[in-house]
């Protein structure tokens, strides 16, 4: 089999050769360790024996992108303007996995937001992928790797309007300003088929995943009940498109306690989740027995584990084998790779989870 065989049989729950990984990446910071610890690491294959995919995700970002300004300098931080046009203070020593400050958002009314979306959210491909980009796509599709489009950080219905608004503006707009809100979630959603439309007029894809991040570890932002009143709507008219021109698989990524919010984004015709964060309390295998079979999941593998040595290593795959061998199921860690994993302990990990993987044959 090829990795693009392997996943549709991983994610169908039928018989594989062996069953399949993922590697996840590592923080900036993550990097700077291991070229420190290891003379030779630039001879180092990061992704070990794990499976190959094609996840294009950038796509869908605001295009022309904001200029980086610079507005105040510190020894300890930086504030800046970001490509997105936020307005962001930054520690200087952990910019990548330390939580920046949000000091300002690009959008405070609807008249800033209809500007913002005319100016940066055209769905041209030539801008947003290359000039030449139906043949890109083809000669892409034409591996044999799984093609998955990941509308990262603008792809959704809370994760996108959050970097418009802000989070605590955009929870107050369920409650005070709905009109808003909805005009909003309906300008991504026809951008979302737009820019698939084209895509999907040239090849076909194997998957499709929004983007929320809209979980904390105690649950999520807002309700489920406000999720289902207006974001499942949404959700539905996107799946429903993306399923009528062949898209089998769709899901979506949010990090935080998701629990409640899984039964609405299977109501909504979304097939598979992650990354699962484990200190936030999901738990795959838990998933699994609650959820069943029509909810396939990704990720999930406890990221702390590795920073704890071999053991620690061993008992997190013991954990989560039987999800592997049951199928639907790709493991990954729950989250990039910090700062406190060793070089080490990561080839370790890729190691111990390929023979894992190569064990199960169905």
């Amino acid at each position: 089999m090829n990795e693009i065989e392997r996943f549709y049989a991983t994610m169908e729950y039928n018989p594989r050769d062996r069953a399949m990984f993922w590697a996840w990446g590592a923080w900036p910071e993550t990097l700077e360790r291991w070229k420190k610890e290891r003379p030779d690491f630039d001879k180092i294959d990061l992704n070990g024996k794990a499976d190959i995919r094609q996840s294009f995700n950038h796509w869908f970002f605001p295009d022309p992108p904001f200029e980086r300004k610079i507005i105040e300098e510190t020894n300890r931080h930086i504030l800046y303007i970001n490509h997105e046009g936020i307005l962001m203070r930054e520690r200087k020593d952990n910019p990548y996995s330390s939580m920046p400050q949000f000091v300002r958002f690009p959008v405070e009314t609807r008249q800033d937001f209809r500007k913002f979306w005319k100016e940066r959210m055209v769905p041209d491909l030539e801008k947003r992928i290359c000039p030449d980009w139906k043949n890109f796509l083809k000669e892409a599709r034409l591996k044999p790797f799984p093609f998955i489009i990941i509308s990262d950080r603008w792809g959704g219905f809370f994760g996108p309007l959050r970097n418009l608004v802000g989070i605590e503006k955009l929870c107050m707009l369920f409650y005070d300003d709905t009109v808003f809100l909805e005009e909003m979630m309906d300008a991504n959603a026809d951008f979302i088929i737009s820019m698939m439309s084209q895509i999907l007029d040239v090849i076909s894809i194997d998957g499709f995943g929004f983007w929320e991040d809209m979980a904390h570890k105690s649950g999520p932002l807002i309700s489920p009940e406000m999720v289902r009143r207006f974001m499942f709507p949404r959700y539905r008219r996107v799946v429903d498109f993306l399923n009528n021109r062949g898209v089998k698989f769709i899901g979506l990524d949010s990090d935080g306690y998701i629990d409640s919010l899984i039964p609405v984004w299977l109501d909504a015709g979304l097939n598979f989740l992650y990354p699962f964060e484990v200190q936030a309390g999901m738990d795959v295998i838990k998933v699994r027995e609650k959820y069943g079979k029509n909810l396939r999941i990704w990720g999930g593998v406890d990221k702390r584990s590795i920073a704890n040595g071999r053991k620690a290593i061993d008992e997190e795959i013991k954990r989560i084998t039987p999800l592997i061998e049951e199928g639907g199921y790709i493991p990954h860690t729950d989250h990039s790779i910090p700062p406190d994993v060793s070089l080490d302990n990561y080839l370790y990990y890729l190691e111990k989870m390929f023979e894992t993987c190569e064990k199960i044959i169905h």
